[in-house]
């Protein structure tokens, strides 16, 4: 078992986690407006469902690290997810206990109506000494994968790449398709939405079995990372596809927690490219079924 599969210990398993007061989704009185073809305009009101999105303290050991805005749920996976793919963790193993609590919006200094969340964890000293040493301010933002980063090297672009895996080429065209076509029925938040991302995984037949949601792409991704990690499959044959972009942050995510194989329904970037040829990252982009453009083969 690789080291990022071991699973939580039991002290972290019966560690009682609170539900978040603030829902997922919000309605909202709009109003409606139609041109119609003889230049008048009709108006009607109705309400609209919208993604929350909210500011998500991640605290270690007591000592908050970063806010994060984000979907308030799936959030011990995000948490865990989040300290695993940003190196705070090496396994999930050293996290003993995660709690969320949600934070009125006076006490946590935010403007009347914005609460927010905190997520606690409880780590080992050894990865919070680690943390300590390079803490850095650090505001994350939906749209931004290096927000608060104070220099070249704080990027934090080089670490050993994935070994060589004898199934990855069973990571086809067929196969990413198949987990694309079947992603937009599971994207339960985003049907009601409309602007929320999700990361799911898949096997190597092309069936997925986990998607989870966030209006930020990083979030979704680190959610995702901790689903698996939390249930003890980080490691296994088998890819994520995600309904955005590829950034050369989702590939470094992946990468670093050993996942072999990305396929992102819009195009990547040239530095994503790059990143996926240096780490052997087998990854395919603008993957809009019948069609999709392989940009890294991976290490075989």
């Amino acid at each position: 078992m690789n080291a990022l599969t071991e699973p939580l210990p039991e002290s972290g398993a019966a560690c009682p986690v609170a539900i978040p007061a603030i829902a997922a989704l919000r309605s909202v009185d709009v109003t409606r407006l139609r041109l119609e073809d003889d230049g008048t305009v009709r108006a009607w009101p109705e309400p609209q469902v919208l993604a929350s999105e909210v500011p998500i303290a991640l605290v270690f050991n007591g000592i908050s690290h970063a806010v994060m805005m984000g979907t308030p749920s799936d959030l011990e996976d995000f948490a865990l997810g989040f300290a695993l793919t940003e190196g705070i963790l090496d396994s999930a193993a050293d996290c003993y206990g995660i709690e969320v609590r949600p934070v009125a919006a006076e006490a946590a200094g935010l403007p009347a109506g914005m609460d927010g969340i905190e997520v606690q964890l409880d780590v080992a000293s050894r990865c919070f000494a680690r943390l300590k040493d390079r803490r850095r301010s650090m505001s994350g933002r939906t749209g931004c994968g290096v927000c608060g980063v104070d220099s070249f090297a704080a990027l934090d672009l080089s670490f050993d790449p994935l070994p060589a895996h004898g199934w990855i080429a069973r990571v086809d065209a067929a196969t990413v398709c198949a987990a694309m076509a079947a992603l937009p029925p599971q994207q339960l938040l985003n049907a009601q939405a409309g602007a929320v991302h999700a990361a799911g995984w898949a096997g190597l037949d092309g069936q997925l079995t986990d998607v989870l949601e966030d209006v930020g792409r990083h979030n979704a991704l680190d959610k995702l990372v901790g689903r698996l990690a939390r249930t003890s499959r980080l490691g296994e044959p088998g890819f994520v596809v995600l309904s955005s972009r590829g950034s050369h942050e989702l590939v470094r995510k992946c990468a670093r927690v050993g996942i072999a194989a990305l396929a992102t329904i819009s195009a990547p970037t040239a530095m994503g490219v790059q990143m996926a040829e240096l780490t052997g990252l087998r990854f395919w982009g603008l993957c809009r079924p019948p069609r999709a453009v392989l940009y890294a083969p991976g290490s075989a």
